[in-house]
């Protein structure tokens, strides 16, 4: 069987284009991370069969939850993407072929026995990827403070190779600006990547047939479907959900 590089050896070239014929224009050069970032997320789409299931969930309890704790630890608030954080944690450990890489061969599986998430962090000069690790055996404030440092690192200073290294799933929010869904590409070696768009407010049929409202949190999985398919995707996505519905993580 020919190679990724053979096979993208065979497509057509693309035209030449001179597009200051239809106008004007200006022409800026490329950051570095955009180019590495480029060709890593041109490689893992091409090279990856991706595929992404989508999901709502009712994060009402939980959102009242989190308002509280961070009413009560106001030096350290947490985001959704911190509860996240912890419930893919746990997710991990019950669904183990998501904490997962195939080897370069293809011929192996190797199993994750640590935890680490990465974080897609969004900068002037492109977008970074640092991964906190043992996201399992802390508590929320502390990954709040992490996630807090490393982003501001990223954006200011910039991450070494290391700090980007080891994930074992990665989650990227544009809920902070939007959207009600996309399909996030996978942070390779990863097996999966969970996109978070903006929770939306929801009616739903009440107990005795009247209206209530609920947040819901749109969730999109993106997995290698080599290693994973549908119904396992379905229910990773199903035990995010009630974990979601459950405060409990709260009180840990």
């Amino acid at each position: 069987m020919a190679d990724i590089t053979t096979l993208l050896g065979r497509l057509a070239a693309l035209p030449p284009a001179d597009f200051s014929e239809f106008g004007d224009v200006e022409v800026k050069p490329i950051s570095r991370i955009q180019k590495l970032t480029g060709s890593f997320l041109g490689r893992n789409w091409v090279t990856i069969p991706h595929v992404t299931h989508h999901d709502d969930v009712d994060i009402t309890q939980v959102e009242a939850a989190r308002r509280a704790w961070n009413a009560a630890h106001p030096d350290d608030k947490v985001t959704i993407v911190i509860v996240l954080m912890k419930v893919l944690a746990e997710a991990l450990k019950a669904f183990p072929h998501f904490n997962a890489s195939l080897t370069e061969d293809g011929n192996s599986i190797v199993f994750k026995k640590y935890f680490n998430i990465g974080v897609a962090v969004d900068t002037r000069a492109g977008l970074l990827v640092p991964v906190i690790t043992k996201c399992d055996s802390k508590p929320l404030g502390e990954l709040a403070r992490e996630v807090t440092a490393i982003a501001e690192k990223a954006r200011t200073k910039g991450l070494s190779m290391k700090e980007m290294s080891g994930s074992s799933i990665c989650v990227s929010s544009l809920g902070h600006i939007g959207g009600t869904a996309f399909t996030p590409i996978i942070n390779a070696p990863d097996v999966a990547i969970l996109g978070v768009t903006r929770t939306q407010e929801r009616p739903m049929r009440g107990e005795k047939d009247d209206i209530i409202w609920r947040q819901m949190l749109p969730l999109s999985l993106s997995y290698d479907h080599r290693l994973i398919n549908g119904a396992d995707a379905a229910k990773f996505l199903a035990y995010i959900g009630a974990r979601l519905q459950d405060d409990e993580i709260f009180s840990g």
